[in-house]
């Protein structure tokens, strides 16, 4: 650790613990039925398209990253896919000249009134034919953390501002894309009340956007990250906007006393702050929000995350004595009505 700032993944992980292995029992490397129907209700995707050693429209060095966001969106199901596929269609892209075969590829899929999301990671196999085409590589279900605390599906149509600072001071919603050392993408949710989300503090020469670190589901993926090379992207929402602001930048883990309290809610200081150079900043229309119809909510899905996360971790086949433990605990009638009890337990005691 270099003064407030993390710069090796032994600080993080003196400030945040490490990931309790249990935590990567729910992975599995295709999508299987559960995570068929989610797809096939899920009617918004957030994607990341990442690469290392990229050229984004300037000479960088071989450990430069291109990370880029967009939101894909339509009628439930507008996606598709079976075993290591996915698909796509490009046009249902807001930015569909991103994806290029052989990059790294991260998503996250919403369903109706439900706060958990599916996770789906791998790899750019071909676009082509007006289709994208992904090798998937990791499927998971991410708790309901982020989405509660930005009450995403409570919200109403709304107007946002109409000028950065003050639409990111209103955003309750972001989704955050990284990638590894190795060009692993990560894309990952948080979720605050509008003022708690993030801050764009303006400056002579840069501006800094600011957001903090909240409980999830303990992988902290995209902080470990961001300790390897700071290169990121974010899409910021306003529920029940469909206007967008994409940020590119580049960012720091910070363990400033004064910048973490900023972020304080229900008398509870996050741990980390997180500080991103803005490099760009837009705000945009989404076609995909339009398409995906997301508010008012209508009706919400009847999917059960609790089964989806019991069905991954049955079917993850890490070898062990605890991962067999915990495959032959789920593994009893009753089992998905306990994890979602322990959810519920969870979400109410530590989301912040």
């Amino acid at each position: 650790m270099s003064g407030p700032f993390i710069d090796t993944i032994a600080g993080l992980e003196a400030v945040i613990g490490q990931t309790p292995p249990q935590m990567f029992l729910k992975d599995i490397d295709h999508l299987d039925a559960g995570a068929l129907r989610w797809i096939g209700q899920s009617p918004l995707m957030f994607a990341t398209f990442a690469e290392m050693g990229a050229e984004t429209g300037a000479e960088m060095g071989e450990d430069a990253a291109c990370v880029r966001v967009t939101l894909a969106g339509g009628s439930a199901g507008f996606a598709a896919g079976e075993g290591k596929a996915l698909r796509v269609p490009l046009d249902l892209l807001d930015d569909p000249e991103l994806p290029r075969p052989g990059q790294s590829f991260g998503s996250l899929f919403l369903l109706p009134g439900i706060g958990e999301t599916l996770r789906v990671n791998g790899r750019v196999r071909a676009v082509a034919d007006g289709v994208l085409h992904v090798a998937v590589e990791e499927c998971y279900g991410h708790c309901a953390k982020a989405l509660i605390r930005s009450r995403l599906w409570s919200a109403e149509p709304v107007t946002a501002a109409d000028e950065a600072a003050g639409f990111v001071a209103e955003s309750r919603f972001l989704a955050l894309a990284t990638v590894s050392r190795e060009g692993r993408a990560d894309l990952s949710p948080k979720g605050d009340p509008a003022g708690s989300l993030a801050r764009l503090d303006a400056g002579d020469r840069e501006d800094l956007l600011w957001f903090a670190d909240r409980p999830g589901n303990r992988r902290v993926d995209s902080f470990r990250n961001i300790v390897q090379q700071p290169a990121l992207a974010m899409a910021l929402l306003v529920p029940g906007s469909t206007r967008v602001a994409m940020v590119q930048g580049r960012a720091a883990l910070s363990t400033d006393e004064a910048e973490r309290a900023r972020f304080a809610v229900q008398g509870k200081v996050p741990a980390l702050a997180v500080r991103v150079e803005v490099e760009e900043i837009v705000l945009r229309t989404s076609a995909a929000l339009e398409r995906a119809g997301l508010w008012p909510l209508g009706t919400s899905s009847d999917i059960d995350p609790a089964r989806l996360f019991v069905d991954h971790i049955k079917l993850n086949r890490t070898k062990g004595l605890a991962a067999k433990l915990a495959r032959a605990s789920l593994s009893v009638p009753g089992a998905s009505e306990m994890v979602k009890k322990g959810l519920a337990q969870d979400y109410k005691d530590n989301l912040y």
